[in-house]
C-alpha cells in the first residue's frame, strides 16, 4: 500500500471524528465545551490537515489549522474555568 492510501485513511478518520462530534453536539449528546468534543475536533482536524496538504487543497488545510487552534483555545478556556488544583 502506498502513501496516498494511508493519507486517505487518515483523512477519512479525521472526517468521521469532526462530523461525528458535530452530529453528537447537535443531537444534544455532547456539549461543545466537553473535552471529548474538543479533542475529536483537534485530532480530526489534524487528520484533515495531513490529507488536504498532501492533496494540495490549501484553503481546506488553512481552515483545519484554524479549527485546531479553536479547539486548543477551548481546552485552555475550559481548564481556566475548572481551576484544577
Amino acid at each position: 500500500m502506498n502513501d496516498k492510501f494511508w493519507i486517505d485513511i487518515v483523512g477519512w478518520i479525521g472526517s468521521v471524528l469532526v462530523v461525528g462530534a458535530y452530529a453528537l453536539n447537535i443531537s444534544g449528546r455532547l456539549r461543545a465545551d466537553a473535552p471529548s468534543y474538543l479533542w475529536a475536533n483537534i485530532v480530526g482536524s489534524i487528520g484533515l490537515i495531513l490529507n488536504t496538504a498532501y492533496a494540495g487543497a490549501y484553503p481546506s488545510t488553512g481552515v483545519n489549522v484554524v479549527w485546531v487552534f479553536i479547539g486548543l483555545w477551548g481546552l485552555w478556556k475550559r481548564k481556566k474555568l475548572v481551576k484544577m488544583p
